[in-house]
């Protein structure tokens, strides 16, 4: 496309200074990100403008994944099994499966999840035993996520690597962060095969909940229950290991602010909305596409063009927060981030997601009191364009 901008690989790690100035010309920039996964379109970077489009009606959601795999030229993909989902569509559509969601996904579901994650939390620090270094991603941050979506699903005896969705692996390795079409299929067929189980033996776990739930009549397809068991694994995984693993980097990276948290673990509520804040674990926010043209500053998007809006840039607005680039535990402002999206799409997942950063920083903290950065690490960012997330993270325990 004409007048589209092509940004470099170094990009990823440099992705606030380049925020920074995207902001002051303009916020809003055509741009197409480098790398494996194809992601372009008009990146929106300034808090207000973000926000307001978060909420705006006539960016459209409908369709959105198989609309833009049209417009990049994809024809790979487990389709609609796997996309029928709330984060995929609109009003009335998404209202209707949002409500039908909400009867499973209750705030007391996640509550009682806590006793079960503190547990996990406990289980896998416990497995570091007298070890002086830790990998805290592959060894703590990538299986904790996992193990809470099986709780959440009411599976306790399956094999976790089957939900594994980040580019790393369990075993350390590295990628782009993406599921790819390979293990997308595979857990097309793992979800499937557990939703019969799960019709056959119903529990009181996340997908009994989804295959009973009812509105004046009204049920989730089949097509829609699988869809939504992926939208939480891979929303709720990927969000969550990013949550962890870049908060642990920035609390060791600002001793000042950690040695305040250590001493009043009272303030990790509000530290935990900082890190959102200066460290979101999502770049860019689900897309989007125009329905209409909509102007945003002294730009006009075209109608049919796909809308990028960057929760990570406009998350460091210094029109919003003051000094933004400086890390804040205490910073009265920090929940006014949109780490979680505005608006009628706002995560679903945010209380299950604070909840497992909360219990995993506070497990940290007590148990590793010399805790700090491995020596000699290179800090390196995921080359994806969507997710902020850290490729490894080595730390020295003791």
């Amino acid at each position: 496309m004409p007048g589209i901008e092509t940004l470099s690989p170094s990009y990823f790690d440099r992705a606030h200074a380049v925020h920074h100035l995207w902001r002051e010309e303009g916020g809003v920039r055509h741009v197409r990100y480098p790398g494996p996964a194809a992601i372009e379109g008009w990146v929106v970077t300034r808090y207000d403008d973000a926000r307001e489009l978060l909420a705006d009606p006539r960016l459209s959601k409908q369709d959105a994944v198989w609309k833009f795999g049209q417009h990049v030229g994809l024809t790979e993909g487990p389709g609609g099994a796997l996309f029928t989902h709330m984060l995929n569509s609109d009003p009335p559509e998404h209202t209707r499966l949002r409500k039908l969601v909400q009867k499973a996904f209750t705030a007391r579901r996640a509550a009682a999840l806590r006793p079960m994650i503190e547990a996990h939390v406990t289980a896998l620090l416990d497995a570091w035993g007298d070890s002086e270094e830790a990998d805290l991603i592959s060894e703590f941050a990538l299986p904790l996520p996992v193990a809470v979506v099986f709780d959440l699903f009411g599976v306790t005896d399956a094999d976790h690597e089957v939900l594994h969705v980040r580019g790393n692996t369990l075993g350390g390795g590295q990628g782009d962060g993406e599921v790819s079409v390979f293990t997308a299929e595979n857990m097309l067929a793992y979800l499937k095969a557990l939703i019969v189980l799960k019709r056959e033996a119903p529990d009181d776990g996340m997908l009994s909940a989804l295959i009973t739930a009812r509105d004046a009549g009204d049920a989730l397809s089949e097509d829609e229950i699988t869809s939504m068991a992926f939208l939480l694994v891979v929303a709720g995984h990927q969000t969550t290991v990013n949550l962890i693993a870049n908060g642990v980097h920035t609390l060791l990276t600002h001793p000042g602010q950690l040695a305040i948290l250590r001493a009043d673990l009272s303030l990790m509520p509000g530290a935990v909305e900082e890190i959102l804040r200066y460290e979101s674990p999502s770049s860019l926010a689900s897309l989007r596409y125009t329905t209409e043209p909509v102007t945003v500053g002294e730009v006009t998007i075209p109608e049919g063009e796909f809308v990028q809006i960057c929760p990570l840039g406009a998350n460091r607005d210094p029109a919003v927060f003051d000094d933004p680039d400086r890390f804040d535990i205490r910073r009265e402002t920090a929940a006014k981030h949109i780490a979680f999206g505005h608006g009628i799409h706002h995560c679903l997942g945010a209380p299950l997601a604070r909840l497992q950063a909360e219990i995993a920083f506070t497990g940290l903290l007590r148990r590793f009191p010399d805790l700090r950065l491995a020596e000699g690490h290179e800090v390196r960012w995921q080359p994806n364009p969507r997710h902020r997330g850290l490729l490894a993270l080595p730390l020295r325990l003791r």
